[in-house]
């Protein structure tokens, strides 16, 4: 099925002789009206406050740690113009994988892959749905979800993005819906006896990341279901790993509790310095393998087709990123850096959950369970949530994103922390007007 969008592009190109030459994919392709066109309009007209990308702000500017500043002039020519190899620079395939260790204890001793370097995040989920998504064929993804896993499932892949809901509860009382992905797992698994999962913690668009005890209820369901025969792999998408404000959370990553869960169980991970390390323009990412029954000859061979993949898209990843992350991660002041802007973002999630602590109850606007990452969303009632944005937008001049027609989402990152209260009183002032609560 073609998107409307696409079609709307493929209606204006059909008159002409290129539209003959597009391929499968080049038919599905267009850009879609989410963050990033949502957040381009922000940029035009959210002149009083832009809540929309995820990025770290301070005064209007990306913050930026000092131990990557000190390195920017440092490199030499063969760090800064010469290619690097197809798989990353080997001393930094290392150091990342000494530090899935360091951030994950209870994978000390077990069987992972080196983590492959790839040109950021999005790329390496893309290259995994190249790899292990077949036309037609399901990942199941938490609803809400980030608007690219359609993009590059079903317009990329043909494949299909089967959602779940995520949530019992509010931000209130709330937190991940056991029941729901059970019974997403169990039917997926009725159906084919092969299951394909993306989890992203903390989640984008919620904020969420599970407590310890929704960890091990999570990990127990995928163990269950990969003891009925069931063959699962499990995307881990941890773009926002290590950002977490509440003392309940579970502090390692899915990854680590399944790399050795069963033998039926293959566990992925996505990540990177993106956000753990605040440089979102390094467009550098890693991924990494686990499995109980893949030995070392195993993971040599994903390699190889994870370096094909990379190959014949963009030959090898940016080495001058690289070598900068290479430095800084011998820098002894760059872990104290990291805190000061990790406690800046926990502040103004503080701040952001006060205020609607202080809404319980309101009629329009109920946020969804947050404790994490760079945003919060709320479920829109009785409103549709890109109406919302645009009224705000264009009468507040304040960029929010709309992920559905019922959720918005807010990314408290890129807000000041002064600047949190009078933006979260807008969106519900202005939910209220076009509702017709408030004249």
């Amino acid at each position: 099925m073609i998107n409307p969008l696409a079609q709307e592009l493929n209606d204006i190109l059909k008159e002409a002789t290129i539209f003959e030459l597009f391929s499968d994919i080049g038919m599905r392709m267009y850009f879609p009206r989410g963050i990033i066109s949502q957040g381009a309009e922000a940029k035009q007209h959210g002149h009083k406050a832009n809540a929309t990308i995820g990025v770290t702000m301070n005064e209007g500017l990306p913050v930026t740690l000092p131990s990557v500043v000190r390195q920017l002039p440092r490199l030499t020519t063969t760090e800064s113009v010469a290619y690097a190899p197809t798989a990353g620079l080997p001393k930094l395939r290392e150091y990342w994988k000494e530090s899935i260790i360091e951030k994950n204890p209870s994978i000390k001793n077990k069987n992972f892959s080196t983590p492959i370097v790839v040109p950021g995040l999005t790329a390496g989920i893309s290259y995994l749905a190249d790899l292990f998504l077949s036309i037609d064929e399901n990942l199941l993804a938490c609803d809400p979800s980030w608007d690219n896993y359609q993009l590059i499932v079903e317009t990329r892949r043909s494949a299909k993005l089967k959602l779940f809901q995520m949530f019992h509860g509010d931000g209130f009382n709330g937190g991940f819906n056991i029941s729901t992905f059970e019974k997403a797992m169990k039917e997926e698994a009725s159906k084919t006896g092969m299951i394909k999962i993306i989890l992203n913690f903390p989640q984008n668009p919620s904020g969420y990341s599970p407590t310890s005890d929704e960890a091990k209820a999570i990990c127990k369901v995928i163990k269950e279901v990969a003891e009925s025969g069931t063959k699962i792999m499990v995307w881990c998408d941890d773009a926002y790993f290590g950002l977490d404000y509440e003392e309940n959370i579970e502090k390692e990553s899915l990854f680590a509790h399944l790399a050795d869960i069963h033998k039926n169980v293959v566990a992925v991970k996505i990540d990177g310095p993106t956000k753990e390390e605040y440089v979102w323009g390094f467009r550098c990412g890693f991924i990494t393998f686990a499995g109980k029954d893949l030995t070392q000859k195993h993971y040599d061979a994903l390699e190889k087709k994870m370096m094909g993949a990379i190959r014949s898209s963009v030959s090898c990843c940016a080495t001058p990123s690289q070598a900068i992350l290479l430095k800084i991660f011998d820098d002894p002041e760059r872990e104290n850096e990291k805190t000061i802007f990790k406690n800046i973002l926990k502040g103004r999630y503080e701040k952001a959950r006060e205020f609607v602590e202080t809404k319980k109850g309101h009629p329009i606007l109920t946020p969804m369970p947050f404790n994490s990452g760079y945003f919060m969303c709320f479920t829109v009632n009785g409103l549709d949530a890109e109406k919302l944005r645009l009224e705000l937008l264009h009468k507040k001049q304040i960029g929010t994103i709309a992920i559905d027609s019922s959720h918005l989402r807010i990314a408290f990152s890129s807000l000041d922390k002064r600047d949190i209260e009078p933006v979260y009183n807008a969106i519900y002032e202005t939910a209220e007007e076009l509702a017709g609560l408030k004249k």
